[in-house]
């Protein structure tokens, strides 16, 4: 588990597509992140570059323990990338999936949307509640501190909704993270609560949903799973359903949408009364991101 690795900064936009360039465009491989040069090269500050360096690794564009570029991280941002600018909406819902199941370098995201289902809450609640599954859960011999997991939840909360345009805040804190959105965290008219409920969700691409099924069916090792299992995190194995805040209609309907996107590869089966998602033939979840982008790419041609 890791937490407040961010040095308090939100992803923003253009840092991923900024420091992956960097990375792979430098000889020094990831150590350019470390160079005495890097403040010049990215055009940010010094604890800006070590935010950058964590958002790649928390998003898997980047390997967490080498830091060189994963196979999905070329995929999507190399030179001949799929989305380098992060101009298709599918890339946003593709890099939350990606950030909220880094339970290694992104626990606090992993918690809210797979172990937090409160519909409405405060700053003050959410942080409290983080504070409490970390000191229950965590088995370490060094607890982080309360102010650290504040942040957090803090930055959790900002990264997630849209700004109400305050003019006293800096031009660079008032930049919306891209996965503002994706509307799964918004501000009540007050500013006093944060709400963060399930919907229908037509929006999610269907490819992206596939990836993510694709990945659980992998982490579980199995070739079928439970639909309820796919719509609520057990045994700390990460849910799409509460990953991407559908409810339990949605992702029945979402997950039909999947069996017809690709046929032969998942079925729907309705086993001694339970509903269960079979994986007919063993598939790469890329396959899933590969046609979603090259069905985007033949729509802009046409």
């Amino acid at each position: 588990m890791a937490f407040g690795r961010h040095e308090t900064f939100a992803l923003r936009y253009g840092w991923l597509s900024k420091g992956f360039n960097a990375l792979v465009q430098s000889k020094k491989g990831a150590r350019v992140f470390d160079d005495d040069n890097a403040t010049v090269e990215l055009g940010v500050g010094k604890n800006m570059v070590t935010s950058i360096k964590y958002w790649l690794r928390a998003c898997q564009m980047t390997d967490v323990a080498t830091g060189e570029p994963t196979e999905l991280g070329l995929a999507l941002l190399g030179e001949e990338g799929f989305d380098p600018y992060l101009e298709d909406e599918a890339t946003i819902w593709l890099l939350h999936w990606l950030l909220v199941t880094n339970t290694a370098l992104a626990t606090s995201w992993y918690w809210f949307f797979n172990r937090y289902h409160k519909a409405e809450f405060t700053g003050q609640e959410l942080a409290t509640a983080l504070k409490d599954f970390v000191y229950d859960q965590v088995i370490a011999k060094k607890k982080p501190a309360s102010t650290t997991l504040k942040n957090d939840a803090g930055l959790l909360t900002r990264m997630y909704t849209q700004s109400k345009g305050n003019t006293r805040m800096p031009l660079e804190d008032a930049l919306d993270s891209p996965f503002s959105l994706l509307n799964l965290v918004s501000q009540s008219a007050g500013g006093r609560s944060y709400q963060s409920r399930p919907q229908a969700r037509p929006e999610i691409p269907v490819g992206v949903l596939g990836y993510a099924v694709c990945q659980l069916f992998k982490a579980k090792n199995t070739s079928v799973i439970p639909i309820e299992d796919l719509m609520y995190s057990r045994d700390d194995y990460v849910a799409p359903g509460s990953v991407f805040r559908l409810t339990e209609s949605s992702l029945v309907t979402k997950l039909e949408e999947l069996v017809a996107y690709m046929p032969q590869v998942f079925e729907i089966r309705d086993t001694a009364g339970q509903h269960q998602l079979f994986m007919q033939e063993t598939t790469n979840g890329m396959k899933f991101i590969e046609k979603h982008y090259e069905h985007s790419q033949e729509e802009r041609a046409a």
